[in-house]
């Protein structure tokens, strides 16, 4: 071997050997909380209204065992839990994903999910991938540090301190949501206040960030929502993203920013202001019925900056943003990501287009109402299914053949949008973004949720995006609000269906994955009899 080519790999040798195997247990139960002062039975993760954050750094090999000791009824009881924006390359069966990646994890039982981040670095998240189940409380923040992060002297402090996570909340139990359904309340860092017509809690202590003049903070603002986008800014300071979703974006100053739910974005906060309280806003744009929800009075929609040294009072600050929104346009990656294939429209190898419709019983793709199948995808794969035409659920699974550019259209119009759109198993180029007639082949942000717009008239938007087929393996497309996907918003992509055996961990799926599905079969036929 050349000197040249073994000196090429020393970078990859000691990152091997420096990474480390993160061992985490998430045991989920059930309590009464009132996160916004609404009494409700939730469901926990470590005791927590929201999950503990796990923290890695690249390469590191991740062995998290999830205890099922869920009991309450009215509640989902089985579980699973999906790694938002991790690749699982070659690793599939831990992707999470009920009914396409495995059989869900009964109460009373645990199962490892035992996987290596070799290359992704930046700011993810975890959720339940059962039901509508996250949205009851199943959900936290996963973080990748990068000891050579190219932004490094941008800031000072990364920690979890600097963490903003952004949800909704409801005053009933996910199974027994409506096909059309708001919420009541917003959160930061897991703490809000509510008010509707049934009543109001405006007296709950609100989150507080804090800060110190003269410090920049990397902030991780990540959405958790189940439903409304958040329109973000902080009273009185500009904000540089610097991450979009994992992936290193040319620095880009903002003063607000729109965030879907599955959105993640890093941005630098120079604490350069008169030592003061300001507030922290997270607006929610929805089609709620609830007006009373939507507003900054007396706390709704917010959480507190507070300086080092700034009096322990409410902020009296005024939002003033607005002069440089967050366009995602305007976002580029900071190292060249060449967008793949021949630079044009409908000139990838693979060119599929989406339509998307409410019908009277939730959301349909190409009129097709994606249902839980009986056996997930991926044990069909394995159980010798011949092709995508025998996969159930009939209609929803797409076959694509391995190292082909595939290019989304996704046009917008219909009810219950902006939809938030999430690819499992690789991020995208998002070569044509909503409100936009323009298509960018040379540097479009790269990310793995993308708004497809809201325009219910023409011209409709038709948000466009590529990826490649390199990663083998059923990867599910769909809405991140929650309530539509578990009304049919979703496709499954089998990428290199044929290959699948041998990528699955060498070709020998962990005996506990396998056991899963007859004891969750188990476990619904004693539920059915069951008074």
């Amino acid at each position: 071997m050349r000197v040249s080519a073994l000196l090429s790999l020393i970078p990859f040798l000691v990152s091997e050997s420096l990474a480390a195997v993160v061992q985490k247990t998430l045991t989920l139960s059930n309590e009464y909380r009132a996160p916004d002062g609404f009494n409700r039975s939730v469901t926990l993760i470590n005791g927590q209204e929201i999950g503990p954050v796990i923290v890695g750094q690249v390469g590191d090999r991740y062995e998290i065992n999830v205890v099922n000791q869920l009991t309450d009824k009215s509640l989902d009881l089985g579980t699973t839990i999906h790694w938002h924006g991790i690749f699982q390359g070659g690793s599939n069966e831990y992707d999470g994903v009920a009914d396409v990646t495995q059989c869900p994890i009964i109460p009373g039982e645990s199962f490892l999910y035992n996987f290596t981040v070799p290359e992704q670095y930046g700011t993810y998240w975890y959720h339940s991938h059962y039901k509508t189940q996250y949205c009851d409380g199943v959900r936290g923040v996963f973080v990748i540090y990068d000891p050579n992060d190219p932004h490094k002297a941008l800031y000072d402090v990364d920690d979890e301190t600097t963490i903003l996570t952004l949800s909704d909340w409801y005053h009933f139990p996910g199974p027994q949501h409506p096909v059309i359904t708001f919420f009541n309340s917003t959160l930061i860092n897991g703490r809000g206040r509510y008010q509707d017509a049934f009543g109001s809690d405006l007296t709950v202590p609100l989150s507080i960030v804090s800060v110190e003049q003269g410090v920049r903070y990397r902030m991780r603002i990540v959405s958790l929502s189940c439903d409304p986008n958040f329109t973000f800014s902080i009273d009185g300071h500009n904000m540089t993203v610097i991450e979009v979703e994992g992936v290193n974006t040319q620095p880009l100053v903002v003063d607000q920013m729109q965030l879907f739910t599955g959105q993640r974005v890093s941005v630098v906060l120079n604490a350069d202001q008169p030592v003061d309280n300001y507030w922290i806003r997270s607006f929610p744009q929805s089609a709620s019925a609830n007006a009373l929800a939507q507003t900054y009075d007396n706390g709704l929609n917010q959480a507190i900056l507070r300086y080092k040294g700034a009096p322990e009072v409410d902020p009296t600050t005024t939002d003033d943003s607005g002069r440089l929104p967050l366009i995602e346009t305007n976002l580029h990656p900071l190292e060249a990501m060449p967008v793949p294939g021949t630079p044009a429209p409908g000139a990838a190898d693979i060119n599929i287009r989406l339509d998307l419709k409410a019908v009277p019983t939730g959301f349909t793709v190409n009129d097709v109402q994606f249902a839980a199948p009986s056996v997930p995808i991926l044990l069909q794969i394995l159980s010798g299914a011949a092709d995508a035409r025998s996969l159930l659920p009939a209609g929803a699974v797409y076959e694509l053949e391995r190292n082909k550019t595939v290019e989304l259209v996704i046009p917008s119009g219909s009810n219950g949008g902006p939809h938030p759109m999430h690819l499992h198993g690789q991020n995208f180029w998002v070569v044509r973004s909503a409100s936009n007639s323009s298509y960018n082949f040379v540097d479009p942000i790269v990310r793995d949720v993308v708004s497809i717009g809201n325009a219910t008239a023409e011209p409709y938007d038709e948000v466009t995006i590529r990826f490649n087929t390199d990663n083998p393996g059923p990867w599910i497309f769909h809405c991140h609000i929650d309530w539509h996907l578990d009304t049919g918003l979703a496709v499954v992509f089998t990428t290199a269906k044929d290959e699948v055996p041998e990528e699955e961990l060498d070709g020998e799926p962990a005996q506990a994955w396998e056991n899963l599905c007859p004891a969750y079969d188990h476990y619904m036929e004693l539920m059915a009899t069951t008074p």
